[in-house]
């Protein structure tokens, strides 16, 4: 009888382990997020060390970890949310999404002012937490949309407020989202409200993510069609577009999240996949430059381990990886390309088996899929059968 039922995917945002192979045509050669806040922070992480990290970074001793460990490599060309997340879920990226390095084209923008019937300032690449306080006032005044980008491919429209509520920017976002298309369909369109007065904005949790739909089948929508529960924390809905999700809860912060998760857990019956993102890593630290931050998140998200592996239950495997690296004590504001951490445990495989580097995020949906059962064409290659118990 199949007995692995349930299968938790835990991405830890920005949390890559070393750059990857193709660092340096990114300008990311050196970049190692997880071992540099480790180095210079020396955080409390006892559960995630047990489990094999340390293993992962090439700084634990003889002790052998409870947890199967390895590394992944993205094969898409790209390190953003969006390829990362996709082909975590099997959906390998053939094409990078499109990057503005120097904003966005007139065509874009004038259509853009056209439809919603306001003005645009800003459209430059920029720290979101920095254009705010640049550009708070212009918008606060004159009603115009704060318009940025970054090294990923977003499209993101700051609005107080006060000036647009979050409901009306969500449409404008959406009228941004049809404009999009083709060679400027960019990865995502995101929404970042904030508030406060001038010289101290701050940014709200109502942001909205509006991906563009995956351009073919992912886990989830093979998960789906099996009639199996496919459930979503945190901003996994956004990601995949609402596709292949049969219940969703777009909590905000690390913390509502895994309260949330913990709470899918625990439902007696369900039978699937929880694929959740835990994104303060990133957003909050990894693109602010924050190691201690950095560190501090990592603690607390550790310490919630021994209750998430009491939850799973004899039927239930837990993966934890990540999306691509945000290396806190690297230079810039910027995603780094860098491969990611592997960790996989539950009751019912085997104990301290080396994954080794896998050539694609896709293993993780191939090795979903098979442990529970499920035939499919996806990318990737499943390690289950490296540790399916006999």
């Amino acid at each position: 009888m199949h007995k692995i039922k349930r299968v938790l995917n835990i991405v830890l945002d920005g949390c890559g382990c070393g750059n990857a192979p193709d660092a340096a045509s990114f300008g990311d050669e050196g970049s190692n997020t997880l071992l540099h806040v480790i180095e210079k922070k020396n955080p409390d992480i006892p559960n995630l060390m047990e489990l094999g990290l340390g293993k992962i970074l090439g700084i634990q001793g003889e002790d052998e970890p409870v947890g199967c460990y390895g590394r992944m490599q993205e094969k898409a060309v790209g390190k953003d949310t969006t390829s990362g997340h996709w082909e975590i879920a099997g959906l390998t990226l053939k094409k990078a999404f499109p990057t503005y390095p120097n904003g966005f084209p007139p065509e874009i923008i004038e259509k853009f002012e056209h439809e919603t019937g306001l003005g645009v300032i800003g459209n430059k690449p920029a720290s979101g937490t920095q254009i705010i306080q640049e550009l708070g006032d212009e918008h606060y005044v004159t009603g115009k949309l704060i318009v940025y980008t970054s090294a990923d491919s977003v499209f993101q429209i700051a609005a107080h407020e006060d000036v647009i509520p979050p409901q009306e920017l969500y449409h404008i976002c959406r009228i941004a989202r049809r404009i999009l298309t083709g060679e400027h369909s960019v990865g995502r369109v995101i929404a970042r409200p904030f508030i406060g007065s001038s010289g101290n904005y701050t940014r709200t949790g109502n942001r909205r993510d509006f991906s563009v739909d995956p351009f073919g089948e992912t886990m989830l929508d093979v998960i789906k069609k099996a009639r199996y529960d496919v459930m979503s924390v945190g901003k996994i809905d956004d990601i995949f577009n609402h596709r292949g999700i049969t219940v969703s809860d777009h909590a905000s912060g690390n913390d509502d999240c895994i309260v949330s998760m913990l709470k899918v857990l625990k439902k007696p019956s369900w039978k699937g996949l929880c694929f959740v993102n835990l994104v303060d890593t990133d957003a909050l630290y990894g693109h602010r430059r924050d190691p201690d931050g950095f560190a501090e998140s990592l603690e607390a998200f550790d310490s919630y381990i021994p209750d998430i592996m009491s939850a799973l239950g004899e039927e239930g495997v837990m993966m934890i990886t990540a999306d691509h690296g945000c290396d806190p004590t690297f230079k810039g504001t910027d995603h780094t390309r860098e491969e990611v951490p592997l960790l996989v445990w539950g009751l019912g495989i085997e104990e301290g088996k080396d994954l080794g580097v896998r050539k694609t995020f896709a293993d993780c949906a191939k090795t979903t899929l098979d442990m529970l059962g499920i035939e499919n064409e996806l990318d990737g290659e499943s390690f289950y059968p490296l540790i399916k118990l006999a």
